[in-house]
């Protein structure tokens, strides 16, 4: 049987549950919604937006 998807070098294995407050996750959709992105690209963003400040303040 043949792998399912497009080929990548970027392998996604790695899972992660969270909780989340009805108010979070309503906020987090609205981010999705407005920019047309997955609620995991929104989760990227805010990651690489963090790792930018961090960087930032060295």
């Amino acid at each position: 049987m043949s792998p399912k998807g497009r080929p990548t070098t970027n392998k996604k294995t790695e899972r992660l549950e969270i909780r989340l407050a009805p108010n979070e996750l309503e906020l987090m959709q609205e981010c999705a919604d407005k920019l047309k992105i997955s609620k995991t690209d929104v989760i990227n963003k805010g990651v690489k937006l963090v790792k930018e400040e961090l960087d930032k303040n060295k």
